[in-house]
């Protein structure tokens, strides 16, 4: 019986070389597209709120959205109620930003399963993605 700790390292170098082909051509950071992923997917929110989603500190998400701010990616808003709250939210040029930098590595996937994968093994593929799924149920997406 092969043990979890096998399995783990054994998935970990198969999703290694991947993941590398993936973000080959990203021009920011998988922490930064994180953060605009995160905005995306839910709406505007706050520092404190994006720092928690994304498990990072705080400091390190005030540094990521002064960034992203600073490439028109996102926009900082005080909160119309309570003047101390700032909402970040994705702008029209982050959307489209974010939507680039996934497509990077897409096409290189989408060719790799065209070309490389048999008709059985495409339909085991798709069986194993729910159960990768569940490994990071909690963990947001990017």
């Amino acid at each position: 019986m092969i043990t979890e700790q096998a399995t783990a390292q054994v998935l970990r170098e198969a999703l290694r070389p991947i993941w590398r082909q993936l973000t080959a051509g990203r021009t920011i950071s998988v922490g930064k597209i994180g953060v605009l992923a995160y905005l995306s997917k839910h709406g505007r929110t706050s520092a404190s709120t994006l720092a928690s989603a994304e498990k990072i500190t705080p400091q390190a998400i005030a540094t990521a959205v002064r960034e992203l701010e600073g490439l028109g990616l996102v926009a900082r808003t005080p909160d119309e109620q309570d003047r101390r709250r700032i909402w970040i939210e994705l702008t029209d040029a982050g959307r489209e930003r974010l939507t680039q930098e996934r497509s990077k590595g897409l096409e290189w996937l989408e060719h790799a399963i065209a070309e490389r994968l048999t008709a059985e093994e495409k339909a085991t593929l798709d069986s194993l993605v729910p159960i990768l799924r569940k490994l990071v149920d909690d963990a947001p997406t990017d």
